[in-house]
């Protein structure tokens, strides 16, 4: 399945404004990347990978449409794939993408 272009305009629009972000075909998706490091997605299984802060998880999993990310049977605190049905608006979708930004501007430029 290929990610949602739709999304992935959404996205673009969302980010538009942030410097330093870059696109790379990843894990089936399309990811949008800020000094390297992947913010989020428009997945290839559909809807959106996001990546916060690890300590963020447990309660961005209490959400409705979120579930850990699993890559290879494999999860990781602070990767969480929230479904089409939890990114349909700019009102559900933006704070997604806020949150994400706010952790990897933390981290260090790769």
């Amino acid at each position: 399945m290929p990610y949602d272009e739709d999304l992935a305009n959404r996205l673009r629009e969302l980010l538009a404004d942030e410097d330093a972000i870059t696109e790379k075909k990843m894990f089936g998706g399309l990811a949008f990347l800020k000094h390297g490091h992947m913010s989020v997605s428009a997945s290839g299984k559909g809807g959106l990978l996001v990546r916060l802060d690890p300590s963020e998880t447990e309660a961005a999993l209490k959400r409705d449409h979120v579930e850990r990310m699993e890559m290879g049977g494999r999860s990781m605190d602070g990767w969480l794939r929230v479904a089409p049905e939890g990114v349909r608006t700019k009102r559900q979708l933006e704070p997604w993408v806020k949150r994400s930004l706010t952790f990897v501007r933390t981290l260090p430029p790769k």
